[in-house]
């Protein structure tokens, strides 16, 4: 299995010679390349990441404060000219801290601690895979007009797909989040025994439900269209949700 990364940098250049180190090492992917720290949220929103190579000093939003964001942060290869944030980077628990401009051969090593903490990563899980039940977080961050919004999962009701955006609805906020992402991207985040996605373009929270009539679900003065195919799986998890 090869290691996800994507590349971070507000400078084209550096990034293009990052993207280029990365495809020199035979078990790194290149999944995405970034040019501050809100483009990498909404890949790591998208799919799989396990290593960020990572720029500090970007405008918008620091890359150390990018990654203290983060409630499951993949491994995290600072890139910076700036030696002054090694001490910090330490007590955020990266891989390895590259100086500007790096060598080939500095990249290559820095790539194979990576890969060997990925390892033991997978080689942990792997025994108790089956038995785990995986930790719900309480909050998602998301991309809100070039900020990282913090949005608490239990005061979401519903979401709305609206083609490249959602919707997410809040019973604290008169007015919902807007955010780019998918649909399927928002499910995978949420917990799977309170949200249940009950049409091609909604999910809703289980427990936010008041009445379901006609094909409709009633969540405050929302009406949630539910598809046929969905009803009675929607009304099982309904029974077990009560």
């Amino acid at each position: 299995m090869k290691i996800k990364c994507i590349a971070v940098d507000d400078e084209s250049l550096a990034r293009k010679l990052l993207e280029e180190n990365i495809r020199q090492i035979p078990f790194l992917e290149l999944v995405g390349s970034c040019k501050n720290a809100f483009e990498a949220m909404e890949v790591l929103q998208q799919q799989r990441v396990d290593l960020m190579f990572l720029d500090i000093q970007m405008p918008g939003l620091l890359g150390t404060r990018f990654i203290q964001s983060l409630n499951n942060k993949p491994m995290v290869i600072f890139v910076t000219a700036y030696s002054h944030y090694a001490v910090e980077s330490y007590d955020l628990d990266v891989v390895d801290y590259l100086m500007k401009p790096v060598s080939l051969e500095r990249f290559t090593k820095a790539a194979f601690k990576a890969l060997e903490i990925f390892r033991l990563r997978q080689h942990d899980a792997a025994p108790t895979a089956s038995l785990a039940q995986p930790t719900a977080p309480d909050a998602l961050f998301v991309n809100v007009e070039y900020a990282l919004v913090k949005v608490v999962i239990a005061d979401i009701t519903h979401i709305e797909s609206m083609k490249d955006y959602v919707k997410i609805y809040l019973k604290t906020a008169p007015k919902p989040v807007l955010t780019k992402s998918t649909l399927k991207a928002m499910e995978e985040k949420l917990p799977p025994d309170q949200f249940m996605r009950v049409h091609k373009s909604y999910i809703v929270n289980l427990r936010q439900i008041e009445s379901i009539r006609n094909h409709q679900i009633s969540i405050g003065h929302h009406e949630i269209p539910v598809s046929e195919s969905n009803m009675s799986e929607l009304l099982k998890n309904l029974k077990y949700s009560r």
